[in-house]
């Protein structure tokens, strides 16, 4: 998985980049089929806004989240994240495995 994260208007320092890199391996985890992650992390006056878009085979998944603290914005992103990563999961499971033959 290739993550690249971005700062606007804010210096993305080592301690932001791991634990971004902590957060999203949860959703690496629970779908391992992501290829690219861009993170962009920025501030507006009293808004720090959290970004991603997951590039997986065959769909992109996107989020934001924001809050009066970074680090609260990236806690809301990487739950966003893994509850729609899950839910493309479950859709392109072969639910037919389940059905009895009559």
């Amino acid at each position: 998985m290739q993550l690249n994260i971005t700062g606007q208007h804010i210096e993305v320092t080592e301690s932001l980049h791991d634990y971004v890199t902590e957060k999203l391996e949860r959703v690496h985890r629970h779908f391992d089929h992501v290829t690219t992650t861009h993170v962009v992390l920025s501030v507006e006056k009293t808004r720090q806004i959290a970004e991603a878009t997951i590039n997986a085979s065959g769909t992109t998944i996107h989020a934001n989240a924001e809050d009066s603290d970074m680090y609260a914005a990236i806690d809301a992103l990487s739950s966003k994240l893994d509850r729609q990563v899950i839910k493309h999961k479950e859709k392109i499971k072969d639910h037919r495995r389940n059905t009895i033959a009559q």
